[in-house]
């Protein structure tokens, strides 16, 4: 067993882990943080997606040792105060989900896209930056939507 330990959501955390414990595990399973999800155990899906020290990361393929030292966000340390993050609302007000599994990792998939092509985005950018993120439900048409509103709230 490891010891690691890491900052999630601004909060210091530890834990034992096996090696082989993979960030997605060690979130769900120890800290319940059941925001990120599992969706396809290939790291095709996004589902997972958290980001660690800033940047956008697959937890599926990522082990939780890892991380250890580093700076972990997930769909749940997004909102601040009540208030839900741009890019939560924007996703809640153009309707970017229909079941919603795939909804956390789209958003912080998302928040990427923003963080490194500006707050302007046009829709074949979105679609290409998403393509690691699979929905079973939509057509994608509102994800995309949702995206540019929130990547204006976010520059604004």
């Amino acid at each position: 067993m490891l010891s690691i330990n890491m900052t999630v959501n601004g909060q210091a955390v530890s834990g034992e882990v096996e090696e082989r414990t993979l960030l997605v595990q060690f979130l769900r399973e120890q800290l319940r943080l059941t925001g990120t999800h599992i969706g396809c155990d290939t790291s095709q899906c996004g589902a997972c997606v958290v980001q660690v020290d800033g940047n956008s990361v697959k937890s599926c393929t990522m082990l939780a040792a890892q991380a250890d030292g580093c700076e972990v966000t997930t769909i749940e340390g997004l909102a601040s105060n009540g208030e839900l993050h741009p890019m939560q609302q924007a996703f809640k007000d153009n309707h970017g989900l229909q079941c919603g599994f795939c909804t956390p990792g789209m958003v912080m998939s998302a928040i990427d896209i923003v963080k490194r092509n500006g707050s302007v985005v046009d829709e074949a950018t979105v679609r290409k930056e998403l393509e690691g993120n699979i929905c079973r439900c939509t057509g994608y048409h509102n994800i995309v939507k949702a995206v540019q509103a929130g990547a204006k709230g976010m520059g604004g």
